[in-house]
């Protein structure tokens, strides 16, 4: 696994942490629309699915999303 070096170009870097820990749809719907902007979505989702145990929303999915495509990374 690469390193942590495409986070750099992040779109959610300097986002506040709570649309990525979500305790509202609000707060999901906002770090999703984030997500969707970002040109490093694919490593993200890539580093949360090697990672063993990301917790939050990560390449625009939550946890329960991401272990229904790759169960085994959960």
């Amino acid at each position: 696994m690469r390193g942590l070096d495409w986070w750099e170009g992040a779109a959610c870097r300097g986002q506040g942490i709570r649309y990525f820990f979500p305790e509202t749809p609000d707060d999901l719907a906002r770090g999703r629309a984030i997500c969707d902007t970002c040109p490093v979505r694919a490593e993200c989702l890539e580093y949360a699915g090697q990672s063993p145990s990301p917790q939050g929303v990560w390449g625009g999915l939550t946890e329960r999303e991401r272990r229904r495509i790759r169960p085994w990374a959960a």
